[in-house]
C-alpha cells in the first residue's frame, strides 16, 4: 500500500498596497556623512581626474598660488607701495589669498560638480549632495599646500602662536566652509537647469577679491568716510570680510611688531590682543560667531531648495 502525496498548494504572491518611492529617500547632507566611503571615492577621482597626464601633479597647488601671490604682491605691494604702510604686507595679502581661494575654487567647481558628474546621477541611487560635498573636500585638499606656504612665510617673519589667533582662524575658516557648501548646493541645482549660472558664478568671483581686506588692509576702511554708514555696515555684514579677518588675526596679526605703546598696527608688548579698531572691527570674535550662525541659516536654506529640485535633475540632464 503505498502512501499517497499531498498535492503542492501554491501560494498567490501577496501585495502590499503603497504608493511607489524612489529607490534612494534622500536625507540630505546626514546621508552623504553615512556614505563616507562613497564621498571618499568621488574624492579621489576629482582629484586623479584634475592631475591626470600632468608632470608636477599635487604641485601644482603650490605653483599656481605662488604664482598669483607674486604678482599681487609686486603690483599692489612694491608699486602701490603698501609694503611700507602695512607692516608685514605679504602675510596679510596672503592670509586673505588662502581664504578667498578656498571659497572660490568651493563655490565654481561646487556649482559644477552635478554635471560634471551628471552619468552618474542618471544611473545610481545615490544623495545628489555627495557631488557638492565632494567639491568643497577636494578644495580642501588643494588649500592645504597654501596653508603650508602661509605658515612656513608667517613662521619666518616671527609668528607666534597664541590660544585666541589659533581659534580665530579656525572661526574663519568655518564660516568660509559652512558659506561656500551651502552656496554650491543651491548654485549647483540651479545649474542643471540653466547653464547661466556658472556664468553668474564666474562673474560673482571677479568682486570677491575687493570686498574683502585682501589688498587694502581694513584700517583704510574704517578710518575712511565710509565708517559709520550703510556701506560700512553692508561690508562687515559680509561673511566673508569677517571669515578673512579672523584668518588674518591667527597669521598676521602676531607677526606684527612690537611697540612700547598701544598704536595703530603695532602690538603692545608683543601681544596679539591688544591689536584692536581701526585694524580689526570692534568686537570681532562676536561679528564671527554671528556670521558663522547667519552661514548656518544659509546653508540650511540652501539645502532645502536643492531637495526641493533634485527630482527633476535626471530629466533635466
Amino acid at each position: 500500500m503505498t502512501a499517497q502525496s499531498d498535492p503542492v498548494r501554491t501560494v498567490p504572491p501577496r501585495t502590499v498596497d503603497a504608493p511607489l518611492a524612489p529607490p534612494f529617500a534622500g536625507g540630505g547632507l546626514l546621508d552623504v556623512f553615512r556614505r563616507r566611503y562613497l564621498l571618499k571615492l568621488i574624492v579621489q577621482k576629482e582629484i586623479q581626474a584634475r592631475y591626470q597626464g600632468s608632470v608636477l601633479g599635487l604641485m601644482w597647488s603650490y605653483v599656481q598660488p605662488l604664482v598669483r601671490f607674486c604678482m599681487y604682491f609686486f603690483v599692489i605691494g612694491l608699486v602701490l607701495g603698501l609694503h611700507k604702510s602695512v607692516p608685514n604686507f605679504a602675510v596679510h595679502m596672503f592670509a586673505a589669498i588662502v581664504g578667498i581661494s578656498f571659497f572660490t575654487e568651493t563655490f565654481s567647481s561646487g556649482t559644477r560638480s552635478i554635471v560634471r558628474n551628471k552619468t552618474i546621477v542618471r544611473k545610481m541611487a545615490m544623495p545628489r549632495e555627495m557631488f557638492p560635498v565632494a567639491s568643497v573636500l577636494v578644495s580642501a585638499v588643494h588649500t592645504f599646500p597654501q596653508l603650508v606656504i602661509l605658515f612656513v612665510g608667517s613662521v619666518a617673519v616671527g609668528w607666534k602662536p597664541d590660544p585666541q589667533g589659533i581659534f580665530a582662524g579656525i572661526l574663519g575658516y568655518a564660516i568660509i566652509t559652512v558659506l561656500g557648501t551651502g552656496l554650491a548646493l543651491l548654485f549647483s541645482a540651479m545649474n542643471v537647469f540653466f547653464k547661466d549660472f556658472q556664468n553668474i558664478v564666474s562673474t560673482l568671483m571677479i568682486f570677491t577679491h575687493w570686498i574683502v581686506p585682501m589688498i587694502y588692509p581694513f584700517s583704510k576702511l574704517a578710518t575712511s568716510s565710509i565708517h559709520g554708514t550703510g556701506f560700512y555696515d553692508a561690508y562687515l555684514a559680509n561673511p566673508l570680510t569677517i571669515g578673512v579677518l579672523l584668518i588674518q588675526r591667527c597669521f598676521w596679526i602676531p607677526t606684527l611688531p612690537d611697540c612700547p605703546t598701544k598704536s595703530n598696527i603695532c602690538l603692545d608688548h608683543g601681544n596679539p590682543a591688544s591689536v584692536g579698531f581701526p585694524d580689526l572691527p570692534h568686537h570681532v570674535f562676536l561679528l564671527g560667531w554671528v556670521m558663522l550662525a547667519a552661514s548656518l541659516v544659509i546653508l540650511v536654506l540652501c539645502q532645502v531648495a536643492f531637495s526641493r529640485l533634485e527630482g527633476k535633475f535626471a530629466e533635466r540632464l
